[in-house]
Formats: C-alpha cells, structure tokens, sequence
C-alpha cells in the first residue's frame, strides 16, 4: 500500500486498538506519513511492537477506563490533530437468547462507551483550535443484523449514530468525524465462537454472500484519507470498506 510521506507532518493523531491488526496498521501508516502518533492498547507486549518512530507515545491500558483515557489524551500536550477509534472486541456470535451481562456490558464498554470517551476528549482539544478529525470505527455488523453477535451488532450500530451524532454537533467548527465500516477482515481480534447456533448462522450469510477477507492495511487506508486533508469536505460519512458487501 503506497504511503505519502509527509501527509500527516507536523500532525498528532491518537490511535487506540494499536496493537494488532486494523489498528496497528493505522498507527504505523501515520507515522510513516510524519505524524507523531499516540497509540495505546490493552496489551503492553502487543505496543511494544508496533513501530512509530522517535516522535510516537505509547500508553498501555484498558480504554474502558477512565484513567488510561485521561493518560493517552494527557500525552497529546494540548494538541490533537486525529483520532482513530479502532479498539474493539468481538462477542463469540452470542444471539439474544444466549447472550449473558457480562459479555453484554464488555462488549459494549469497549465497542461504545470508550468510543464516547474518547471522542468527546477529542472534540474537547480539537474545537478550541477549529480543526481536527475523528474515525469511528464501526462493522459491516452496524449496517445489518446478520454481521455478528448482539452485543456487538448493538455496539456497532450505536458507533454509526454516535460519529453521525457528533458530526452535526462539530459542524462549522473545523471538526470533523466519520465512520469506516469494514466487512470481513485479516485482524488481531478475537472471533472463537462461543453458539454454534449464532456462529453458524452468521457464517451462512458470510458465505453466500459476503466477498473474500481484507488486508488491515486496506482499512488503514480508508481511516487515514479520512483523517487527511484530503477529506476536508467529509463529515458525517459511513465509508464501507467491504468489498461491496454492504451494496447486496
């Protein structure tokens, strides 16, 4: 994938789910494109890896809590040009009848509720300087009903209005916020079923008519141009990056 080396110059941009798949993709790309990165994730050894250059910060956590949202957005010193929202966990498939609490609220916690978090800190730095960008990212899940489990249909539905939300409340700030929806894709998370009943269902679907699994780095290159310059004139987008899935 061609990067373009001085596109995020100058810029800090605040990955989270950095340390695997769709995110560390993310982080790397920017920083290879000059931007000083900020990326936490919940596994110190998975941070470790990623390569950001010099310039990068790395803050190990769980995004869920409060503490380790305040520290990745401390390490911006006051300026934020970017935010990429790619930390996430999936539910094992669990349909509604056989969903219990706790995967319910962690999957949720995760998936929304630090989404929140982290954007309204976002919004917060970026608005007093007219300018940033943000990228949830969302599921082809959060486009229909047959993508996953319920929690994480739920979540994933939740993201979108959540980026549409906080798009309308940004608009003529200078901020704008997005969403990337990606269909089946090469990634760190965790998707061991845990319903043969749900897992099967969905992979009926995934097999008639869901098209091959992307590479993270195609992923990447969507959250990036959304976050660039390039995109100055979108907000409040959904960009599926699916294969054409979600035009079936």
């Amino acid at each position: 994938m061609p990067h373009f080396s001085s596109r995020f110059a100058g810029k800090t941009v605040v990955v989270t789910g950095a340390g695997s798949g769709i995110g560390r993709a993310t982080a790397e790309r920017l920083a290879a494109e000059g931007a000083r990165v900020v990326a936490s994730d919940i596994d110190p050894a998975r941070l470790d890896a990623v390569e950001l250059g010099a310039a990068g910060v790395k803050v190990a956590g769980d995004i869920t809590q409060a503490a380790v949202v305040a520290s990745v957005f401390d390490a911006c010193e006051g300026r934020l040009d970017g935010l990429a929202n790619v930390a996430g966990v999936m539910d094992g498939f669990l349909p509604i009848a056989e969903v219990d609490d706790e995967t319910w609220d962690r999957v949720l916690a995760v998936n929304l509720t630090a989404v929140m978090r982290c954007t309204r800190a976002a919004v917060r730095l970026m608005e007093p300087a007219g300018a940033g960008a943000i990228v949830q990212v969302a599921s082809e899940a959060g486009l229909r009903g047959s993508a996953g489990g319920v929690s994480y249909t739920a979540a994933k539905h939740a993201v979108i209005g959540l980026g549409r939300s906080a798009a309308f409340a940004c608009k003529g700030t200078g901020v704008r916020v997005n969403v990337v929806a990606p269909g089946g894709v090469i990634t760190g998370i965790d998707a061991t079923p845990r319903s043969e009943k749900g897992f099967q269902s969905v992979m009926t679907v995934l097999m008639a008519a869901a098209p091959g699994l992307a590479d993270a780095g195609d992923i990447a290159a969507a959250i990036t141009w959304l976050l660039s310059d390039e995109a100055k004139n979108v907000s409040g987008a959904v960009l599926a990056s699916d294969g054409g899935w979600s035009s079936i």
